[in-house]
């Protein structure tokens, strides 16, 4: 198993990036928990852009 990630370290690094973008653009969609601890400025303005 080591051997498989030293040598797919940059896929798996992508993979995992990719992953944490898609969920926080989950969490702004559907107004989850991260939403909510922004500011209302903000949520305001990514809610007039996700919507």
């Amino acid at each position: 198993m080591k051997r498989m990630f030293k040598k797919n370290k940059k896929l798996v690094l992508f993979l995992i990036i990719i992953f944490f973008f898609i969920a926080g653009l989950l969490d702004i969609k559907y107004e989850g928990l991260f939403y909510q601890l922004l500011p209302h400025s903000i949520q305001s303005y990514l809610t007039g852009i996700f919507k």
